[in-house]
């Protein structure tokens, strides 16, 4: 029934699906709150401790708001909040899930009409920012896109085009051109490419000395409908080219042509074409660089190359002369490009690929300055394939988790998350150990190439951060994930205030050893990627092996819960777990239990709040999906003990606890328990 319920009387629920939130989204919330009051009731359900209280089953973030707003004093701590009373259990989850499931976020045209509307009616856009508790530029941002040509802002709204695409389009407020240039690309190759179409709208005219135009030609321009400007009296580079979006399209099919036959050529997994002459970051998405090295250069290849290095010089000396006359500096000028071109051939070398890992890496096919395309000599692999069968895991012993096969029952996203949180436990081991990381560090730097950075540091020396399988999951509640935060929280940063690198690099090596060692720990922990015990691309034997030298114990900072781990699985994958801690009769206890119902007992055994005999307690205690566990070692080497920290997470996930299961203290045997069934209090 809906009735209203003074906020006081409303607590939080532990059966809340929703574990994570959004700082930024909590406070549009909390402003759209303030600004209208409250547009939707809660769904609560009556709880017999406080007395006379209602926990909120789905509601959780408004809940929070009203709260704020009331301890800001904008609202009367007993206001009246309109509620969804529902029975609890399982209808509560199910409420819970239901409305944080069943909802669809707004498409990005439909905000940028709505915005445009409250402008119309007199808002103006810090009010609008202020209300739904954005930020200026974001309004700004949607209102510009609202004035887009219809064709384009139409697209948007249907879903033909993307975010970024219409962004793109809107670089230029010119609708004319926005429609132009969208009826020339059509839906050919360069339209999924806001770069392709950001440098249409920005430019309008191309000279014939650009490289798109030398690799398409002037003859197959004229003959799909282009326009030049021509001077008879001028050089190539005073020649325009007036039609760009005709010109890139040409220009993208020629290079998606090459990039075919290249690939088939060269027996490689995958060509990418770009107009560009180098590959840029945001390419990169999905793949992940295959460091191989090129070829040696023969005694004879070595000798050239420093002959012509040295002539080098001296064209250099004699063009700084200020006595070289222009007939002396025009052939030195030619002999140096020529020189170059030669130095780049003998350097620019593309490794030598074996014929099991050709098929399984492919390149980019980049444009030069001079319109010719060219394979370019780094190598990548697709995020997800298999790596090559001899950079597989091998078990480490019989006493390992088997790694035969894969874990049945868990899904993609569910392994990705599991990875993140196995590699943050990692991480936070090897941040504090730095004399170990020290180490890592030194290895991992000369055993393996680095990546791409935008920075100019004059060294190769890098520490990526790598790319999270899961790009929307943040475990802020997590005790290894907490841990980290707080540790890279009391980094000294005093040393970034300098204007320069130089400044800067004075000011680091003037820190506390202890400070410069502390950050040493976290930059090597942050290059971590995340991983799993599984066969596959997310096995990493490597993370084993450290593992076993930091001797951690997974369980003291990662427990399964409904919300991480149960809820996500099959009712079988549970059951074997409950068979492995009990043996079968625990499991068929539970075997005609619902899924939900058996999610909330699972949780509470796994978190030790059951009773049950000693050695059954602590085996649930310890126990860990196999994917989430390091192999031991027999005679772990000694290290530096972390704990979880005693506030970090939600108490309901069994995360925040100080004890790890080795260290807790068992409850009672119950009195009269049976030996062959593990007892389990209902009530807990």
């Amino acid at each position: 029934m809906i009735t209203t319920i003074p906020l006081s009387k409303l607590v939080s629920s532990p059966r809340n699906v929703r574990r994570h939130s959004d700082a930024q989204a909590d406070a549009e919330l909390k402003a759209d709150i303030e600004a209208r009051g409250l547009l939707q009731n809660l769904v609560v359900t009556g709880v017999r401790k406080p007395k006379g209280c209602y926990a909120v089953e789905a509601g959780e973030r408004r809940r929070r708001a009203l709260q704020s707003l009331a301890d800001e004093g904008k609202l009367s701590p007993d206001v009246d909040v309109c509620c969804l009373v529902v029975r609890g259990g399982v209808a509560g989850r199910e409420a819970s899930l239901a409305e944080n499931f069943q909802r669809l976020s707004m498409n990005p045209a439909d905000e940028c009409l709505a915005f445009g509307q409250l402008i119309e009616q007199g808002a103006d856009v810090e009010g609008i920012a202020r209300r739904f508790g954005l930020t200026i530029r974001f309004v700004e941002g949607r209102l510009r896109l609202a004035g887009l040509a219809p064709v384009v802002f139409d697209a948007l709204g249907a879903g033909e085009i993307s975010l970024d695409i219409a962004k793109a389009y809107a670089a230029t407020p010119d609708r004319e051109r926005q429609a132009w240039v969208y009826e020339q690309l059509g839906r050919g190759y360069s339209a999924h490419h806001p770069d392709s179409i950001r440098r249409m709208m920005t430019q309008a005219t191309a000279s014939a000395a650009d490289r798109r135009a030398r690799l398409v030609g002037e003859d197959a321009y004229l003959a799909a409908g282009g326009r030049i400007e021509r001077d008879l009296f001028a050089d190539e580079a005073a020649v325009r080219w007036l039609d760009i979006p005709l010109l890139e399209r040409l220009a993208c099919e020629k290079m998606a042509a090459l990039a075919d036959e290249v690939a088939a050529e060269s027996g490689l997994a995958f060509v990418r074409p770009t107009l560009d002459s180098w590959v840029g970051y945001d390419q990169l998405d999905g793949l992940r660089r295959v460091p191989l090295d090129p070829p040696p250069l023969t005694d004879e290849e070595s000798a050239e190359l420093d002959a012509l290095e040295d002539e080098i010089g001296t064209l250099a000396e004699l063009l700084e002369g200020e006595e070289t006359g222009d007939d002396q500096r025009e052939p030195a000028e030619t002999r140096i490009r020529a020189i170059n071109a030669r130095i780049e051939a003998l350097t620019d070398r593309r490794p030598v690929l074996d014929d099991a890992l050709k098929g399984e890496v492919g390149a980019f096919l980049v444009l030069d300055e001079r319109g010719q395309a060219r394979l370019d000599t780094t190598y990548y692999r697709e995020v997800g394939t298999e790596e090559p069968a001899t950079e597989l895991p091998e078990p480490t012993s019989a006493d390992s988790p088997a790694r035969a096969k894969k874990p049945a029952g868990l899904s993609h996203r569910l392994e990705g998350e599991l990875a993140m949180q196995r590699r943050d436990i990692l991480a936070l081991h090897v941040a504090g150990d730095p004399v170990l990381a020290l180490d890592l560090a030194i290895f991992l730097m000369a055993d393996r190439d680095g990546d791409y950075s935008g920075g100019k540091a004059g060294s190769s020396l890098l520490a990526i951060p790598p790319t999270n399988p899961v790009f929307d999951f943040k475990p802020v509640d997590a005790a290894a994930t907490v841990a980290r935060e707080q540790a890279r929280e009391a980094l000294d940063r005093s040393w970034m205030e300098g204007a320069t690198r130089a400044a800067r690099f004075d000011a680091f090596r003037a820190l506390p050893l202890e400070a410069r060692m502390a950050w040493l720990g976290q930059t090597v922990a942050g290059t971590l990627e995340a991983s799993l015990n599984s066969p596959g691309d997310r096995a990493c034997a490597f993370h084993d092996h450290l593992g076993q030298l930091l001797a951690i114990e997974v369980a003291r900072w990662w427990r399964p819960t409904g919300t991480n781990y149960f809820d996500r699985v099959p009712k079988a994958v549970a059951l074997a777990a409950l068979e492995e801690v009990g043996g079968t009769g625990l499991a068929q206890r539970y075997a005609k239990h619902k899924k939900a119902e058996l999610s909330e007992a699972c949780e509470r055994i796994f978190a030790g709040d059951f009773i049950a005999e000693i050695d059954v307690k602590q085996a649930a205690l310890a126990w860990l999906p196999a994917v989430m566990r390091f192999a031991e070692l027999s005679q772990p080497a000694a290290v530096g003990e972390l704990e979880p920290p005693v506030d970090a997470g939600d108490t309901g996930e069994g995360q925040g606890e100080s004890e790890g299961p080795h260290d807790h203290a068992p409850d009672a045997v119950e009195e009269g328990a049976p030996s062959e069934v593990p007892a389990v209090d209902e009530a807990a």
